[in-house]
C-alpha cells in the first residue's frame, strides 16, 4: 500500500486490526495506548504524536518504508 496521507495510515491500521480479529480496545491495550488515541489513529487525526503512531504500527506488525520518488518511478534512470 502506498502511503500518501494520514488517511492511508489509518486505513492500514484499521485493516490490520480487523485482520487480527481485535477490537479497538484490545488493540489499544496491546499497543499500550488509550482507546481514544487508537480511535483517533484509525480515524486519521492529523495531530497525533508520531512516536505513538510508529509504536502502534510496530506492535501491529506494519512496516513503514521510505522510497525516493525517482527510485519508484524510474524517472532518473538506473545510473543515478
Amino acid at each position: 500500500m502506498k502511503i500518501t496521507s494520514v488517511k492511508s495510515i489509518s486505513e492500514a491500521v484499521k485493516s490490520r486490526r480487523k485482520q487480527l480479529g481485535l477490537t479497538q480496545g484490545e488493540t489499544a491495550a496491546m499497543c499500550n495506548v488509550g482507546v481514544r488515541f487508537f480511535s483517533e489513529l484509525e480515524n486519521g487525526k492529523e495531530t497525533l504524536q508520531m512516536n505513538k503512531v510508529l509504536h502502534c504500527l510496530e506492535m501491529l506488525g506494519i512496516n513503514l518504508y521510505t522510497l525516493n520518488r525517482e527510485d519508484d518511478s524510474g524517472e532518473f534512470g538506473a545510473d543515478r
